[in-house]
């Protein structure tokens, strides 16, 4: 009974790892994958359920900034700003 008792505690923590894990990478900012507008909207319109209503890139100081907007699955209009990488 002690053996099934230990499997089961480190099946439990094992699989709160791979929550945990799963949630940091699902909450990680856009702009660590996007590196295209075109990969950018993809990315953003999966991560939010939504079409792309238009996409474009804007200068911001030293930094180019992709800007997209979207129209989520619920009909709410969102505006997502992903910073381009420096490659």
């Amino acid at each position: 009974m002690n053996l099934f008792k230990i499997k089961v505690n480190k099946m439990k923590r094992l699989l709160f790892q791979f929550v945990v894990a799963l949630v940091l990478a699902s909450s990680m900012p856009l702009n660590l994958f996007a590196q295209t507008l075109d990969e950018a909207a993809q990315q953003a319109a999966r991560q939010h359920d939504a079409k792309v209503l238009s996409a474009h890139t804007v200068q911001e100081g030293k930094n180019q900034v992709h800007v997209i907007k979207l129209l989520t699955s619920k009909g709410v209009v969102k505006t997502v700003r992903v910073t381009v990488r420096e490659r």
